[in-house]
């Protein structure tokens, strides 16, 4: 649907709101719940049962009935309709042909075939097969972005209107903080320590609770969207959405603003990304060059584990030359040895 239809439609939304029941929903959607029909799907029910009595969380629970309904979509159209008929070139064929998260999804099967030979549900025993059955995540580099860019990416923000106002004091919370675009469109007035200038909250991916220094463009510019571009609302959260009924900003919304402001700066974004997560990467890089240890930047950027932080090595360029070590010549004998026959 395009964004004019969308609108549209959304136009017709709140006008039945307001007639129907006289407040206006913020989201209009139906959440797609993944059936698991079938004997097939009632076995697979069964993992999804145990999960909630381990306590996991709903978005985990979510992904795993997901990941499992394709697979048994995929299941009946090869024609399996009973556990006992699935063999490894079914999870092979169904983990290669699926276009995206294919880790996750193998993890999701090694959890899903463990329980079943635990359980009894299936006396077959998959464990020797996920063993040697392994897909490695590819390689990736963090997109960054140097701290000349970044100050080009700050200064491109207008800040005339209210939007511009908002999305600055967004923009910087990424970039001097290394806010997630969640813990941004989440950012509570009570999470603002004033008179110590200290931000302090719990982070919504890791649930851990991080204390950061309000730094002083930070806190002008948070104040000047506050006086001169909030509108009137008696809500908790400090950024909100910028059209009326003004509710409080979404992790979209923040990812939407920076995205486009990074785009409209003018640094060059070829072959890398230019969300949130690059100014929170490009932090990481700019503190790694001031020669800051791994556990500051861990604790910095509320990682759980300092491994986490590791990745951030990969962008280190300065650090990385000094690690390497020169390559020794070679005589002229060591290629003419038998005639040159090796080397010919």
């Amino acid at each position: 649907v395009r964004h004019q239809e969308r609108e549209k439609i959304r136009s017709i939304q709140v006008l039945d709101d307001m007639l129907m029941t006289g407040v206006i929903r913020k989201r209009c959607f139906t959440p797609v719940f993944h059936r698991l029909d079938g004997e097939l799907g009632q076995d697979m029910e069964k993992l999804v049962h145990h999960l909630v009595n381990l306590r996991r969380s709903a978005v985990t629970i979510n992904d795993y009935r997901l990941y499992l309904s394709e697979f048994l979509y995929h299941l009946e159209n090869k024609g399996v309709h009973h556990k006992e008929e699935i063999t490894e070139k079914h999870i092979v064929s169904f983990v290669l042909a699926h276009p995206t998260n294919k880790v996750n999804i193998v993890s999701a099967l090694r959890v899903l075939f463990r329980f079943w030979h635990e359980e009894h549900i299936l006396e077959r025993d998959f464990s020797l097969f996920f063993e040697a059955f392994r897909v490695r995540h590819p390689e990736r580099v963090p997109s960054f972005f140097s701290k000349t860019e970044i100050l080009k990416i700050e200064n491109s923000v207008s800040r005339s209107s209210a939007v511009g106002k908002r999305n600055y004091a967004m923009t910087l919370l990424a970039s001097r903080l290394g806010l997630r675009a969640s813990d941004i469109a989440n950012l509570q007035f009570g999470d603002i320590d004033w008179d110590n200038s200290l931000i302090t909250l719990t982070m919504k991916k890791t649930q851990k609770v991080i204390q950061l220094p309000l730094l002083t463009e930070v806190g002008n510019a948070i104040i000047d969207y506050l006086k001169n571009g909030r509108p009137k609302s008696n809500l908790k959260s400090v950024f909100l959405s910028s059209r009326a009924p003004y509710t409080g900003a979404t992790k979209a919304c923040v990812c939407a603003a920076i995205n486009g402001i990074i785009v409209r700066s003018g640094v060059d974004i070829n072959l890398k990304h230019h969300g949130p997560h690059s100014l929170r990467h490009s932090l990481a890089s700019a503190m790694l060059q001031d020669e800051t240890s791994l556990p500051v930047i861990s604790e910095s950027l509320g990682h759980s584990h300092t491994d986490t932080t590791m990745m951030y090595l990969k962008i280190d360029i300065t650090s990385l030359i000094k690690c390497a070590l020169p390559v020794p010549s070679v005589s002229e004998g060591f290629y003419t040895q038998r005639g040159g026959a090796f080397y010919e």
